[in-house]
């Protein structure tokens, strides 16, 4: 069994996620470990390999960049097969549990006929083995699982491993696709972009979320103002909110929705309900703000503030604002 591990480097419109660095940043885990080395493998169109430099700087020793026109959105077929062929010269294939991972991970598995580990949030690794926990059951429990097989197959929950930059520099080398990604019988054409100037709930690393506690949609103006003092803060909704149409649902947070784990989670006016805390619990830090002394969501939260969100928003936008400025 090779010690190296192959990281796969997700990229969007010819722009590195951050996504990949944190696949970097769990392989370089398992390779540090066994004493091997971490590959990362990059998929564009052709120019894409301008992001190798910053996949060494992060960790990876080697890049594979695979440029082709077919490959300029989500070719999941070609993907995974060109990473198949592959993964003979490795011991593990590592990737973000995003939306594109999710697709990637269990194709490169069944190719490779083993099991793969989901949504991995920590990892001890063994000689032969790699165990990782991951939360089940809608995140009421966290379940060990242990992989044996050879090649490993792991996708990483986005938050969980941090990037990390490496003073070495990673080798770039150009790899041909296994198959014509042209001939591929599922194809991308076209890729929706959201807001572009709305920072994305995965990539923000402060995240205000608002729940029923705030009354009506009109005092959401409240988070999108704290969000705005931080000045790098995504805003985030429970399901309920989502539900009544005061947000969109692309902003929910919970096991229906969006998965996230910021450095810093503020919970305004949120009960803390299981399926909300399923798509947020890993957060770094967990402020809550809540009016009821007993809500479950005090016992996720590392700070707890009681009393009428209404009055605390505007008092802690205000500090904030006063922080910054110094």
């Amino acid at each position: 069994m090779s010690n190296n591990v192959l990281a796969f480097a997700e990229s969007r419109g010819g722009d590195l996620r951050r996504a990949a660095l944190e696949a970097v940043a769990a392989a370089r885990v398992i390779a540090d470990a066994r004493g091997g080395s971490v590959h990362a493998i990059l998929f564009g169109a052709p120019g894409i390999g301008q992001h190798a430099a910053k996949l060494g700087a992060h960790g990876a020793d080697a890049v594979l960049v695979v440029e082709h026109a077919a490959f300029a959105h989500n070719n999941p077929e070609a993907v995974a097969a060109t990473i198949a062929a592959k993964m003979g010269a490795y011991g593990a294939f590592v990737c973000a549990a995003s939306a594109t991972g999710k697709d990637i991970a269990p194709r490169v598995a069944a190719k490779c006929q083993v099991p793969v580990a989901a949504d991995a949030t920590t990892m001890t690794v063994g000689a032969s083995s790699i165990t990782v926990t991951h939360p089940g059951y809608t995140g009421k429990i966290l379940q060990t699982l242990t992989l044996t097989a050879s090649p490993a197959v792991v996708s990483v929950r986005p938050g969980a491993f941090l990037p990390k930059e490496n003073a070495k520099a990673g080798t770039a080398e150009a790899v041909t696709p296994a198959a014509d990604p042209s001939a591929s019988r599922v194809r991308v054409t076209e890729t929706a972009a959201g807001n572009a100037a709305k920072l994305d709930l995965g990539e923000a690393p402060v995240i205000v979320s608002g729940g029923r506690g705030l009354k009506e949609a009109a005092n959401f103006k409240l988070v999108e103002d704290l969000a705005a003092a931080f000045g790098n803060a995504a805003v985030g909704a429970t399901r309920a909110v989502t539900d009544d149409g005061w947000r969109p649902h692309s902003d929910q947070i919970g096991q229906t929705g969006r998965l996230v784990s910021p450095d810093l989670y503020i919970a305004c006016g949120i009960s803390g309900a299981i399926q909300h805390l399923a798509g947020m619990r890993t957060s770094k830090t967990i402020v809550a703000i809540n009016k009821d002394k007993e809500a479950p969501i005090f016992k996720a939260a590392d700070y707890g503030i009681v009393g009428d969100v209404l009055e605390i928003l505007p008092v802690l936008t205000a500090e904030v604002k006063k922080a910054k400025a110094q």
